[in-house]
């Protein structure tokens, strides 16, 4: 994928700052691209925003074996590994810089922001802390992939302040999460699949202070070839809004060399649409959306095969992406479920034995999502964690409903039969 990959970085300190405190990296060898933004004053901004970038550069390439097991399909690795590996560079310079303050009194309190995406074939890995942003330019649509650490946001999520307030806001310079701040933090990881023609946006907030999704989209035009001159229009667009800040971006674009990037857009949006489609995942946004589709897998069963036995443990979702399959149980069939249909949900959250069984009818395509891998996604993502919950007390809401207005039925029946016998009985008389 190297070939594929163009990539420009520029920073500028802006036109109210003296100094410039961020940093940011470049690394074709690894394809790692990081942007850090520095705070603390008296040039030990600047310090822990080096020290950040240099360090996880240093781990990462430690690791390269890893990598290359990746690239190779090799069993011992796997994408959560590298996400571990992203997490432990960011701690580590998180532990530097705070051991560093501590030494030095000048440098007490200071930290720094730090977004890095870290490209491995098809697959992006990140890793986030603080307010600087990530954005992934793909087919028109902007998708901020990052989320802001900062009070300012944290209040927009909460419903406490109307985003149209938050560049007057108080707190509009408040990060949340810094590096090097206290000994560790909390990093935001995730990973996800890369297609042909995507572009990568990686900027400090002195230049997304200013940035629109519609600037975004004018500016990484894919007919402009040079990425220099796209990274000095974010920075010129910065600078004649103000300039506040210091201003970094590094622009990455992967490149269609095949051709196939239309092919497989459609099929990454055919996937989004039908989990969309689901009543468990019917609240998600695409970025959301998004987040689960980095757990699925595809599978491919051919025809009578068994995807699932009734009475074994259950522990994977099952939706149809195309053909057929066939519910049966104890040699009856129940029902036969098309594309777009499910099947398996209750697994994820109860692991009973399954209650039916269900085979292919022709050869079907799934998506597949393992409990293991959807509990992990939940416990580190909260907001989306509300989300499925409510999604599954939907599901379980209207299945509690059928079963209500079933046993009517049945019990409602049940009495007219006793009725008719009455009746029959005393007509013999």
């Amino acid at each position: 994928m190297t070939d594929s990959i163009q990539f420009w970085a520029e920073t500028d300190v802006g036109r109210v700052r003296e100094h410039n405190e961020d940093n940011f990296l470049v690394d074709k060898n690894l394809q790692l691209f990081v942007v850090a933004d520095g705070m603390g004053g008296h040039a030990a901004g600047e310090v822990a925003s080096g020290v950040a970038v240099t360090t996880v550069q240093e781990v990462v390439a430690q690791n390269k074996d890893l990598m290359d097991a990746i690239r190779e399909n090799s069993r011992i690795a796997s994408s959560t590994d590298v996400l571990n590996l992203l997490e432990h560079a960011v701690q580590k310079a998180c532990a530097d810089i705070h051991a560093m303050a501590e030494r030095d009194p000048a440098k007490r309190g200071m930290g720094t922001t730090l977004s890095a995406l870290l490209l491995i074939d098809n697959r992006g890995y990140i890793a986030h802390v603080g307010d600087s942003r990530l954005y992934l330019l793909r087919a028109g649509r902007v998708i901020q992939l990052s989320e802001d650490h900062s009070l300012v946001a944290e209040l927009i999520r909460r419903g406490k302040l109307n985003p149209a307030d938050a560049e007057n806001s108080p707190y509009k310079n408040a990060v949340t999460r810094a590096v090097g701040v206290y000994e560790s933090v909390e990093v935001d990881t995730i990973d996800f699949e890369v297609l042909p023609g995507d572009q990568f946006l990686l900027a400090s907030d002195g230049l997304t202070g200013y940035l629109e999704n519609t600037d975004i989209t004018d500016i990484l035009n894919p007919d402009e070839n040079d990425l220099k001159k796209i990274t000095r229009a974010f920075i010129d667009l910065a600078n004649a809004r103000g300039g506040k800040d210091n201003i970094t971006n590094i622009v990455v674009r992967i490149h269609d060399h095949d051709g196939q990037a239309a092919l497989k857009l459609k099929e990454v949006d055919q996937k989004i649409a039908t989990l969309r489609q689901m009543p468990i995942f019917k609240l998600l946004t695409r970025k959301e959306a998004l987040f689960i589709l980095n757990i699925t897998g595809v599978i491919e069963v051919q025809d009578q095969r068994p995807i699932i036995v009734e009475g074994d443990p259950g522990e994977d979702l099952f939706i149809i992406l195309a053909g057929r399959v066939r519910v049966h149980k104890d040699g009856a069939d129940i029902v036969t479920l098309a594309s777009g249909n499910h099947f398996g949900e209750m697994a994820l959250i109860d692991n009973a034995p399954r209650s039916a069984s269900v085979s292919a009818q022709g050869t079907v395509k799934l998506l597949r999502i393992a409990r293991s891998d959807f509990f992990n996604t939940i416990r580190n993502e909260p907001r989306l964690a509300n989300k499925l919950l409510w999604g599954f007390l939907q599901v379980l809401s209207a299945r509690l409903r059928t079963t209500s207005a079933e046993l009517s039925g049945v019990k409602s029946a049940h009495i007219e039969d006793l009725t008719e016998e009455l009746f029959e009985i005393e007509s013999d008389d």
